[in-house]
């Protein structure tokens, strides 16, 4: 860390669990462009959980004279830690500029910037934007020549004109040396040292139920698959790390790359596990030959949106490409040939039929599992995202409406919309949740997931599979009291929670 007194702070509220925190990708991306110019630390409230991280920064910036802020937002549990942690440091220290970024920010700009805490807000890739409003309150400026912000004047919001992200090609490494690195290598399913990385920015896709598209805007910019080689190399030599998770929103969307980092990996002999994001649809059309480098690279697992059993529901959201839920089964039917296990994610209680859309999405989970019983199954509840199209409508119409501050953002009702784990919305009802919640207690004991590091116990697996066997095979999921007794007792965790 750098004996110079930083200018800004920049503040990754907690948002994982104590054992799954990962490199705050998007904080280190900020820093490749602060780098030189101005002082900055990181604060990551993710290590060392137990400490109080807003009293940490109030008294540094007493101590210190630090004039700005950053934080990253997430929607869910990481906006509920940094909207009292904000507004607590703001009381304590108003001369303090307070600038925020991430999904959250950038999905509901006047939100944010309407919230007296909250000096500016930074839209979509900020490593550009950040230096360029430093610059500009430095020097004296007037904000509304940087792009890529949103900020309250005279009460009404002022939106900038959009600044295109930087390619990851044209920008340097992260600073690695900001962060204790050592202590984001993780034990997980894949490896006993594991890292993270981010290879490119934003999805050429516009699922109208997805945050990334108001921050990616359809723009997909890679790293070279030269580049990644040596960056694996880089953490393979310096801290020996044998396991390797890509953080994209897409990483599998070019098959030429996909196909060159894997030859990458072979070439430098580099024996790692790994795994990533991409689509159905386009990973079946890779050919045998991409598999295979996939398959003898490390590819261990790759997370992927199946979302729905039914092809107009896909229509309605937008998925674009060619997803078909017959496409779903002949992936998850070719995956099996290389031994590569697809985490298959599903929203289901759809409107307007959303205790149908449920009943109908189980039937096709049960298809896919015995097509592939490897496939893990991940299922949400529909969770509207402010995107013209049919599901946003439909949402409306049936008397939803987003928090208009982001006190009410904050409060735990909405915290359980966003994970998508609640009966909190007006079409999905309380019995649709039990049937979800059910169906996957029963699933996940008859078809263990592979994610849970405590069941590699021999015993455990064939407990929970002779336990649920009757329920499965005659569907009866309806209280289901016995199997979540003993996923309490190995404290089983689910595959939402521990897939990567």
């Amino acid at each position: 860390m750098t004996s110079e007194t930083p200018l800004i702070l920049l503040y990754n509220p907690k948002v994982a669990k104590p054992g799954y925190h990962r490199l705050p990708h998007s904080l280190l991306q900020l820093g490749t462009l602060l780098e030189g110019r101005y002082p900055y630390e990181i604060v990551d409230g993710n290590l060392d959980q137990e400490r109080d991280r807003a009293g940490e920064i109030i008294e540094r910036v007493r101590r210190e004279g630090i004039r700005y802020l950053g934080v990253t937002i997430m929607p869910g549990p990481q906006l509920q830690q940094a909207v009292p942690d904000i507004k607590r440091i703001k009381t304590a220290c108003p001369d303090l500029t307070i600038i925020v970024g991430g999904y959250f920010p950038t999905n509901h700009p006047n939100t944010c910037a309407n919230d007296p805490a909250i000096d500016y807000v930074v839209l979509s890739a900020g490593e550009d934007t950040l230096p360029a409003l430093l610059d500009t309150l430095e020097q004296g400026g007037d904000p509304t020549t940087v792009a890529g912000l949103a900020f309250a004047r005279d009460g009404q919001v002022i939106h900038t004109p959009p600044r295109p992200p930087h390619h990851p090609n044209d920008l340097p490494w992260y600073p690695y040396h900001k962060v204790p690195v050592e202590r984001y290598v993780n034990r997980t399913h894949l490896g006993t040292r594991t890292l993270s990385h981010h290879s490119s920015f934003g999805c050429p896709f516009f699922c109208n139920f997805c945050a990334v598209v108001n921050m990616a805007e359809g723009k997909w910019l890679p790293e070279s698959a030269e580049r990644l080689g040596e960056l694996t190399q880089y953490f393979m030599d310096k801290w020996h790390i044998n396991a390797l998770e890509f953080h994209d929103n897409n990483f599998f969307t070019s098959e030429s790359r996909t196909a060159a980092y894997a030859e990458n990996l072979l070439r430098r002999d580099l024996l790692l596990a790994w795994w990533g994001e991409g689509r159905i649809d386009t990973m079946l059309k890779f050919s045998d030959r991409t598999w295979r480098l996939l398959r003898d690279s490390g590819l261990k697992m790759v997370f992927m949106g199946a979302e729905s059993a039914d092809d107009e529901t896909l229509k309605k959201m937008n998925k674009g490409g060619t997803l078909t839920a017959d496409k779903t089964l002949a992936l998850a039917a070719r995956a099996a040939k290389y031994d590569i296990v697809p985490e298959f994610s599903f929203i289901l209680g759809n409107p307007p039929d959303p205790h149908k859309d449920i009943e109908r999405g189980i039937e096709f989970i049960r298809k896919i599992k015995e097509i592939n019983p490897a496939v893990e199954i991940i299922m949400y509840r529909y969770d509207p995202v402010p995107l013209a199209g049919e599901m946003w409508l439909a949402a409306e119409q049936s008397g939803f409406a987003f928090p208009q501050t982001l006190d009410e953002w904050a409060d735990p009702k909405w915290v359980r919309v966003q994970l998508r784990r609640s009966a909190d919305t007006p079409w999905f009802k309380h019995n649709d949740r039990e049937l979800m919640r059910n169906f996957e207690t029963v699933l996940n004991a008859y078809y263990p997931t592979t994610t849970d590091r405590r069941l590699r116990s021999p015993l455990w697996r064939p407990v929970l599979k002779a336990l649920s066997g009757w329920r499965y095979s005659l569907r009866v999921y309806r209280w289901p009291f016995e199997l979540e007794a003993v996923q309490r007792r190995i404290r089983y965790q689910r595959p939402e929670t521990s897939g990567f």
